[in-house]
């Protein structure tokens, strides 16, 4: 009888060790001529960890760490984190417990899991971080802003923090009660550790955990690529500068399911950077969500957010001479008290700097923002922000930021094109003044913190731009307002269909035009009484036309100051 190997009688079979080992499988002979031959179970584990390279799980507890709340467990951590690298990758478990840290260093093919009920809290004394030299602080101006860190990484590829655990910075101990004293751990300014700090890297991942009073920025991701964060909470408000993300000069961004509380920028992209993706997410802060500011920004998209108790301007572009951003997309946003919700303002910062600027560099780039649309927006816009709840640092608005909503603004020969606004309705907190509606010649400077102050017109404001579209708008205001609703200066190629505005019969006109043309206005009309609808001066202005719209709340539809031709508006 043979066996079902057909290697004969098992029961007969009387083989040396080397027929026996040849006439075997060879997975299995391998196998037990490992046993036969004496390699140990050292040897056996350490050929399954080159088989199995970045599947293993490197628990911190191993390498020494307490998770006591007390101990410092740095070097463990990181004694981990460098094992598991030079293994070919794997996970560096974090368990349940308190894990006190100063700076570590990610690594490359390493996953960072915190386990639920563990957390990574910075240490309270100042000595037991460090500064990252190998990210510059020079060179760009986006970078100066410290390279102090809890945890970072540099040149790393697949780096992925996850969990839901707790990243706790402690940055109440790195903030100054008194101006010109030390803070109690002993560092500040722009020595304080971010959550965390990335440069250069590519494929990063931050999910599901939390992230919470952080000394500087929470999460600074700089000059990366494919960079992922997605369904974390991030809650940054107990000392100055505590944004939420700041993106630099990177590409391939996704930010999604997120829950960010900031008390600085929520979500900032400085320098150059593209391909940038965020979704379905909540945002509060005490300065604005998305910033751009220098470099070149483009394709960018964000959808499908709330933006509430957001007090100094969700959405703000500024740029200087030599900045572009193009090719944006913002829409399905819900407004939930915030304060001047649109702001691009781009061209020279003062006076002193747009000489040099044209002395120095004649024909330097100047300051691009095109083809960006609004669509989709609700909600209302104060005028008189509070406190944002929960933060330890206060501070008070900026006249310009209380009296602003949607402001356009061009100077020293900017390039604001290609601008749509659509399917829009806010409410206006209201209150402006006459005084304020009458300004009609604005500083010749780009102000990134409403340096201009309040805006002549409440609601849109638009000065040295073309190509503007504005579709299905609505505008209300609160409280009565005396300024203008719209104010269009040195504007030109304008389409707006269907605006719908409140006007006051206190307030100069509804609208003023000031040396713009080409301007087509369909089915406007004023929701309240007003004095004038449509207020037209300056020479250049020319080829408006108002046709199928309803203008009878209006004393007087319009009017053509001195040196308007009386053929620049046609009314049908």
């Amino acid at each position: 009888m043979s066996n079902s190997n057909g290697y004969g009688p098992l029961s007969s079979a009387r083989w040396n060790r080397r027929e026996w080992l040849a006439r075997v499988p060879l997975p299995a002979g391998a196998a037990l001529a490992g046993a036969v031959l004496g390699a140990g179970p050292a040897a056996a584990q350490k050929d399954a960890r080159r088989e199995d390279r970045g599947a293993h799980t490197y628990n911190v507890r191993e390498y020494g760490a307490k998770g006591d709340g007390s101990t410092l467990d740095t070097a463990a951590v990181q004694a981990a984190i460098d094992r598991c690298t030079a293994e070919g990758g794997g996970t560096v478990l974090v368990p349940a417990g308190t894990f006190v840290i100063g700076t570590v260093e990610l690594k490359s093919n390493v996953t960072l899991h915190l386990s639920a009920g563990a957390t990574l809290l910075g240490s309270a004394d100042g000595k037991q971080y460090h500064a990252v030299d190998a990210i510059p602080l020079k060179g760009d101006s986006t970078l100066g802003d410290g390279n102090w860190a809890l945890l970072f990484a540099v040149n790393a590829k697949n780096v992925v923090i996850e969990g839901q655990g707790t990243i706790n910075g402690q940055g109440a101990q790195f903030h100054s009660a008194v101006r010109g004293t030390r803070p109690p751990s002993g560092l500040g300014g722009n020595n304080r550790p971010y959550h965390v700090l990335v440069y250069r890297c590519e494929r990063l991942f931050i999910r599901d955990i939390e992230l919470v009073d952080g000394a500087y920025h929470s999460i600074r991701v700089i000059q990366s690529k494919q960079v992922h964060m997605d369904n974390l909470f991030i809650h940054n408000r107990v000392n100055g500068n505590n944004d939420g993300f700041h993106f630099i000069s990177s590409e391939y961004v996704t930010v999604s399911n997120c829950l960010i509380l900031s008390q600085d920028d929520a979500c900032a992209l400085f320098g150059s950077c593209k391909n940038v993706m965020v979704t379905n997410s909540l945002f509060s802060t005490r300065w604005s969500v998305f910033r751009f500011g220098g470099g070149v920004a483009e394709n960018v998209t964000v959808s499908n957010c709330v933006l509430t108790n957001v007090f100094g301007c969700p959405i703000k572009f500024h740029g200087t001479p030599g900045s572009r951003f193009e090719r944006m997309t913002f829409s399905n946003l819900v407004l939930d008290q915030v304060t001047g919700p649109i702001c691009i303002s781009i061209g020279p910062e003062s006076r002193t700097q747009a000489e040099s600027e044209e002395m120095r560099t004649r024909n330097a780039a100047p300051a691009i923002v095109r083809d960006i649309s609004f669509s989709n927006l609700r909600g209302t816009v104060t005028t008189n922000p509070p406190e944002l709840p929960e933060s330890a640092v206060k501070g008070s608005p900026r006249p310009g930021e209380r009296w602003s909503c949607i402001t356009l603004s061009a100077v020293g020969g900017a390039v604001l094109e290609k601008i749509s606004l659509s399917d829009i309705h806010l409410i206006f907190g209201g209150g402006g003044s006459a005084e304020d509606g009458a300004r009609r010649d604005l500083p010749e400077i780009a102000g990134e913190y409403f340096m201009l102050g309040p805006m002549p017109a409440y609601a849109f404001y638009a000065r040295n731009a073309r190509a503007l579209t504005l579709q299905n708008v609505r505008f209300e205001v609160a409280q009565a307002e005396l300024r203008p609703a719209v104010v269009l200066d040195n504007v030109e190629d304008v389409s707006v269909i269907g605006l719908s505005v409140q006007g006051n019969e206190s307030a100069e006109s509804v609208m003023r035009f000031q040396n713009t043309r080409d301007v087509s206005l369909t089915a406007v009309r004023e929701l309240t009484p007003a004095a004038v609808f449509l207020d037209v001066e300056g020479a250049h202005s020319h080829g408006i036309t108002v046709h199928g719209s309803s203008l009878s709340k209006a004393r007087k539809s319009m009017q053509l100051a001195s040196g308007v031709a009386t053929d620049a508006v046609t009314v049908s």
